[in-house]
């Protein structure tokens, strides 16, 4: 009997190689499905809800005069809506200093129910933010702080 050539042991090898890659693929891949946070805006999330307890996020604006406090002082309640749904969320935590009524947010948690159970918020700015310590400077004086920090 003759020994496989080296040409096609190399062949073999690399077959090897190329199942042994696409299986960790896969395998990392159905590892991490459970993990994969997907991002919804208000009318996604009634129109075609994710399963209860599922981790998503819910991005939209704080629509004003929905912030309310729970007596504990941590909890609060108020509504996401992005023009065409709503969403209750509940949020038990420290809320960032951006989070106000009318501004954006990004909102990590799960459905329980028809409300939002949010862990953890993001909050975001418009365009127009300027950051506390150039709140009152003239365009000109901004330049300026810009320059010198580069």
């Amino acid at each position: 009997m003759s020994a496989i050539k080296p040409k096609h042991q190399r062949l073999v090898l690399l077959v090897v190689a190329l199942i042994a890659l696409v299986g960790a693929g896969l395998l990392a891949a159905f590892a991490l499905r459970n993990q994969a946070s997907y991002f919804y805006v208000p009318s996604e999330l009634v129109a075609k809800p994710p399963e209860q307890g599922r981790a998503v996020r819910l991005g939209g604006m704080v629509e004003k005069g929905s912030i309310r406090t729970r007596p504990d002082g941590v909890t609060i309640d108020f509504t996401v809506g992005d023009g065409k749904a709503r969403v209750p969320v509940r949020f038990t935590g420290i809320t960032p200093d951006l989070f106000v009524e009318g501004s954006g947010v990004v909102a990590e948690g799960r459905m329980e129910g028809q409300t939002f159970v949010a862990d953890n918020l993001l909050a975001k700015h418009d365009e127009k933010y300027v950051p506390r310590e150039m709140k009152d400077m003239s365009a000109q004086q901004v330049k300026q702080v810009v320059a010198e920090t580069k």
